[in-house]
């Protein structure tokens, strides 16, 4: 038998005999004739036809229903999606700096086309992406880079609307610093212009602003800042919830975060930092690990409820649990937040089992108390916007609220299921009417609670 190797066919050792040898009967002149033995042919017959259908067999060709490229400051996401589970190969290229990635069993098609049109020019780390038919059944997928990056190439099961997924996330050699982004920026009233636009134009502002920055560059500031955290809900991959009107949570979340950025970073003596800026994918321990890292005083995690039924409808806020949920809606809510990380893509390799942890530190209960304080406060502010969905904090496990030593609240808006809140939580006025209220609550905290020592961030000019 011809060795082929890899398509299907299993190499023979040396000495074996081929299932269809030629054997001579002896017979002088006669032709050799050829010993079938019936069950062998009959093995032989299911094996090919099992080359036919298999899908790692040569005949079985895959291909892509969708690719999607998520840009960010701290990395950017490829997302191949097919049909079926992807086989690959990738590699590494420098000079210039390309990753190579060879999708096996593949064909060129229009998705894959499409690619080159998927990368934004103000791409971080992308230059250029290309995609041709490199050998028969091979498609091979170029990332011209703009720099050296660490990628991390890993692969997801379906979940949710999702098929097999192949991940390529390119993230810097040198890895994201949001303590040092936070001091590199301008003053708290500067970058509240700067965000909402201001009514002064480009020139105006740095005319009035030349003789501060002079002053600054001789003598260096250091303020006493509260550090607040804004973490919008979900993001890339995962869309979060789905209203009828086809609005995405992930959407109205970073919305209202930037909202409440700008009204937060304009008050003296405050500052606001959110978890992402744009449209891109957190795993949920690294937001908690960002709040940290940047010595954060209160963590606000903003999201748009959902339920089976459209008519539930109301604005929730939660803390986290030591021990059980408060309700069993609570229950369902912090489990289907914590799947955020199954949808949006998490390489389970690299983790450092943060999520699995159920132990927590023992200054976790002055936290949550502290939390609750917070969650008390906001919900007083939120029911002057909206109607609350319950009159209490509730509790419930939710892995984004586990930093040890930060209080944390989880803040439903209202609800993106409900028709008329979908409406609402669209309007620019509306997002802008809640914002404030978490914004008074804040204030309402810092006033009644103040921690004593205000986190110190040295600005650097």
């Amino acid at each position: 038998m011809r060795d082929r190797t890899g398509e299907g066919f299993t190499r023979r050792g040396p000495g074996a005999q081929d299932d269809l040898t030629p054997i001579d009967d002896g017979a002088e002149g006669a032709r050799p004739r050829t010993r079938i033995d019936r069950r062998r042919l009959l093995k032989f017959a299911g094996a090919s036809l099992a080359l036919l259908v298999s899908p790692v067999g040569h005949a079985a060709r895959s291909s892509l229903v969708a690719v999607r490229v998520w840009p960010s400051p701290e990395y950017t996401r490829i997302t191949l999606e097919g049909a079926a589970q992807l086989r690959f190969s990738h590699m590494l290229v420098q000079d210039p700096d390309r990753l190579v990635v060879d999708l096996e069993g593949m064909e060129l098609n229009s998705v894959l086309q499409s690619l080159p049109s998927k990368v934004l020019d103000s791409d971080p780390y992308i230059r250029l992406i290309r995609a041709g038919q490199n050998r028969p059944d091979v498609v091979r997928v170029v990332v011209e880079l703009k720099s050296a990056v660490n990628p991390q190439v890993f692969t997801l099961d379906p979940v949710g609307n999702y098929g097999h997924r192949l991940v390529l996330d390119l993230h810097p050699t040198e890895e994201h610093d949001p303590l040092m982004a936070l001091i590199m920026k301008d003053s708290p009233m500067d970058a509240a212009m700067g965000d909402s636009g201001g009514t002064s134009t480009a020139a105006a502002r740095s005319q009035s602003e030349e003789p501060v920055q002079r002053s600054r560059r001789r003598e260096p500031a250091v303020n006493r800042l509260y550090t607040v955290v804004l973490d919008a809900g979900h993001g890339g991959e995962d869309p979060g919830a789905i209203g009828r009107g086809g609005s995405h949570e992930k959407n109205v979340t970073l919305s209202i975060a930037r909202r409440l950025k700008r009204k937060i970073d304009a008050e003296p003596g405050m500052r606001a930092v959110l978890t992402r800026d744009g449209d891109y994918f957190v795993p949920l321990h690294q937001r908690v690990a960002r709040a940290r890292r940047v010595r954060a005083d209160l963590f606000v995690s903003i999201h748009a409820d959902a339920f089976v039924r459209p008519e539930a409808n109301g604005s929730s806020v939660y803390v986290l649990s030591e021990r059980g949920a408060s309700s069993s809606a609570a229950r369902w809510l912090a489990q289907k937040e914590n799947d955020a990380d199954l949808v949006g893509g998490v390489n389970l390799a690299r983790q450092d089992g943060h999520i699995a942890r159920t132990l927590l530190d023992l200054s976790q209960t002055a936290t949550i108390n502290d939390s609750f304080k917070l969650g008390r406060a906001m919900l007083g502010e939120l029911g002057t916007v909206n109607r609350l969905h319950k009159p209490e904090v509730e509790q419930a496990g939710f892995a984004v609220l586990r930093a040890p030593d930060i209080p944390s609240v989880l803040v439903e808006t209202a609800f993106i299921s409900n028709p008329q809140e979908e409406r609402r939580l669209n309007d620019e006025a509306y997002q802008d009417k809640m914002a404030t209220a978490l914004m008074r609550g804040i204030k309402r905290y810092f006033q009644e609670h103040a921690p004593s020592a205000p986190t110190r961030i040295a600005r650097l000019d």
